[in-house]
């Protein structure tokens, strides 16, 4: 019996050269390409960004002390993974300034992914390992469409289950909790479901 040809695996070339309104990720050598997020999941991860950016990352009404990204691309170990986070957030003791360069290597300190139905699968099962080995401290998933916030802490080599909340709750999540976070805010505008 013939053995099957290698799998090729995926590389930054991939990327680059994906569709410019696609997102283009490897994860363990696989190419994973999705479409822009649909308006829940913009709404969901640009209002969860400003609400944290005032207090957090320019200091106004909270702590400071964080830079936080829409969208970075990550390039992480050393056959990278390449992935996009939704947001991201590194300690300015860790990170004092944003680089210039069209990717960071640096593992941020918290992660959020929004997920979504063609999404979560992979945000579940292969980017939160990937955080995971690379240490990030915090990782949130967020659903818009079933109204959820999840949030976890790095515990030893894996991430353990911290809180859950649901709907229109005011939380305080690690790592800022140093605040009240209104999660109906961020699905304040979407049509109900028919």
């Amino acid at each position: 019996m013939a053995a099957l040809p290698a799998r090729r695996r995926a590389c930054y070339r991939d990327v680059l050269d994906a569709a410019p309104n696609k997102i283009a990720q490897v994860i363990d050598g696989v190419l994973h390409v999705h479409s822009r997020p649909a308006f829940p999941h913009a709404q969901a991860a640009s209002v969860l960004g400003s609400e944290l950016g005032g207090p957090f990352h320019r200091g106004r009404g909270g702590p400071g002390g964080w830079i936080l990204l829409d969208e970075p691309e990550l390039h992480l170990g050393t056959e990278p993974d390449i992935v996009v986070p939704d947001l991201a957030g590194w300690r300015r003791h860790r990170l004092p300034r944003t680089p210039r360069a069209a990717f960071l290597s640096l593992a941020p300190d918290w992660v959020c992914e929004v997920v979504s139905p063609s999404t979560e699968d992979v945000d579940r099962a292969e980017k939160l390992p990937v955080y995971a080995r690379e240490k990030v401290g915090h990782a949130w998933l967020v659903d818009p469409l079933v109204r959820t916030l999840e949030v976890f802490r790095l515990d030893g080599e894996t991430y353990r289950l911290l809180r859950a909340w649901r709907g229109e709750a005011v939380v305080r999540a690690e790592p800022f909790d140093a605040i009240e976070l209104e999660l109906g805010a961020l699905w304040a505008d979407l049509e109900p479901e028919a």
